[in-house]
């Protein structure tokens, strides 16, 4: 595998040990234009196995797997000669893993828990480098595609959304185990049914939440929005 750009989209394999959270960031990575999933696995000795036989350009790679640290698996993909750059996806927070991982080729660092819309902005930047082609001119445009990786940027809500009042709502809806509806929503949070309802959208639209209609009642029927299984948290 080397490290020049093939055409066609960017091939991502996910590394995680927990399955449900290997699809998640498996469906993540798969909605994100420009990049296609060739595969998950969950252990060390299975991404090494698939490696052996599958182009990869890009691994999104959790550092705390059962039969071994990701980083002890990218030093020895790393001592095959395997290229692949990697996002480590993870809850670790120790600084001197973060700064062994850098020096073993990590390009990124994505916190669990995390939303859709961070590592899509992950994704993309990371293609925005990785697309940087020619010579730089001069030191500026070095620091520009450099930046490209290191300078998250925020993840842009709706016009008349707001953070604080996403998260209210998002941890009312994860309580409520049989979901609940807008006038539920806006009740716990203290927001009207309909401003309650804008926020429900909008995590359906970001695909952390689902909605289903109830009947049984005079008129239009009220949707029942619930936290989808698997969604990793705000």
């Amino acid at each position: 595998m080397t490290g020049i750009q093939a055409p066609g989209p960017i091939r991502v394999l996910v590394v995680e040990d927990d399955p449900v959270a290997a699809d998640a960031h498996a469906l993540y990575a798969g909605r994100v234009p420009g990049f296609s999933v060739v595969g998950t696995a969950h252990s060390r000795a299975a991404a090494a196995r698939l490696l052996e036989r599958t182009p990869v350009d890009l691994i999104l790679l959790d550092l705390y797997l059962p039969d071994g640290h990701g980083l002890h698996l990218l030093r020895s993909l790393r001592a095959a000669g395997h290229h692949a750059d990697v996002i480590a996806v993870t809850s670790a927070r120790d600084l001197s893993v973060v700064r062994e991982g850098v020096s073993l080729g990590v390009v990124q660092y994505v916190l669990k828990p995390f939303t859709f819309a961070t590592l899509r902005d992950r994704l993309v930047r990371y293609a925005e480098f990785r697309a940087a082609a020619g010579e730089a001119s001069g030191q500026e445009e070095v620091d520009r595609a450099l930046a490209a990786l290191r300078t998250p940027r925020p993840a842009a809500l709706p016009k008349g959304l707001s953070a604080p009042t996403l998260t209210a709502v998002t941890g009312a809806l994860r309580a409520a185990d049989t979901g609940m509806t807008a006038a539920e929503a806006g009740a716990a949070v203290g927001i009207s049914r309909i401003t309650a309802r804008r926020y429900l959208e909008h995590l359906v639209d970001a695909g952390r939440a689902d909605r289903s209609p109830q009947y049984g009642q005079v008129g239009r029927p009220e949707f029942q929005y619930r936290w989808v299984s698997g969604t990793p948290r705000p």
